[in-house]
């Protein structure tokens, strides 16, 4: 009976929650477009493309080190709009790959964004280049391409592992404006010693609601935020409840007496 009761508290908080999302997607649409604070380092895009721009030198953009997954599929997201801004500047942009499907992907996405922007003339197959397979092979590869091309803005988003800090010391040296992003905790840190700017937790997935402005993704985003402090406040009450208060009910219930466990229950259900 216990577990049954726990389920149906976890069922009923998958519903609260998917409505909370739907009902902000929904006023969104409607005109009630929420606000999304100032990301920096987006705000940065256009100063480094101006930049690249000004001194004649290419744009590099590298998605990771992933096949394609959602991590990849958000990183080309946001290079559909740095390229549009590139076409716009009339620059050139480059986008090293490491996976075969996702060097079609990342073709389709620049042509796309360059045709957006009123110059499909300006591009070029040759701009995305399938490097190799191998992790450390395709980090020197970049790692050439950044010194050969001399690249004066460098967007590193996407999977990265051990290879990150070899693409930002090298960026570094070459003077780039570089903008890192990458949902890889283990591999913030050297992108926060290495880069200008760097995009860090829930706003990876939140830059391109950000740089679209549109209104659906706007209010999922918005959605989620409220549904994360309802989670915190639910666990922050079952805390006091346990430890303070010592309410029996919640005292015997491992739903609060593990606050946590139910929050795994949650993400299992999903």
């Amino acid at each position: 009976m216990q577990h049954a009761s726990e389920n149906w508290w976890v069922s009923g908080l998958v519903i609260l929650l998917s409505l909370i999302i739907v009902g902000k997607v929904l006023l969104a649409q409607r005109g009630r477009v929420p606000f999304i604070r100032r990301i920096s380092g987006l705000n940065a895009i256009d100063e480094a493309v101006g930049r690249a721009t000004e001194m004649g030198r290419p744009v590099m953009m590298v998605p990771g080190i992933s096949g394609l997954d959602v991590v990849t599929l958000q990183a080309l997201s946001i290079f559909s709009y740095i390229a549009r801004a590139v076409a716009r500047f009339g620059n050139k942009s480059i986008i090293p790959t490491i996976d075969p499907i996702v060097t079609g992907v990342a073709e389709e996405t620049l042509q796309d964004a360059y045709a957006d922007a009123g110059r499909p003339e300006l591009y070029d197959s040759g701009d995305v280049r399938y490097l190799t397979g191998q992790q450390f092979a395709f980090a020197s590869g970049v790692a050439g391409i950044i010194v050969r091309e001399k690249v004066a803005a460098s967007f590193l988003f996407g999977a990265f592992f051990a290879e990150s800090l070899i693409f930002a010391e090298v960026g570094q040296q070459v003077g780039a404006i570089q903008v890192a992003g990458t949902t890889e905790t283990n591999q913030i840190p050297f992108f926060i010693a290495a880069c200008d700017y760097v995009i860090i937790g829930d706003e990876f997935y939140a830059a391109s609601a950000y740089l679209s402005r549109d209104p659906t993704l706007l209010g999922s985003i918005v959605g989620q935020d409220y549904c994360k402090l309802l989670l915190l406040a639910i666990i922050f009450l079952g805390l006091i409840g346990v430890s303070l208060l010592n309410v029996p009910f919640l005292a015997h219930s491992s739903l609060f007496s593990h606050p946590l466990h139910w929050v795994v229950d949650l993400l299992k259900v999903k």
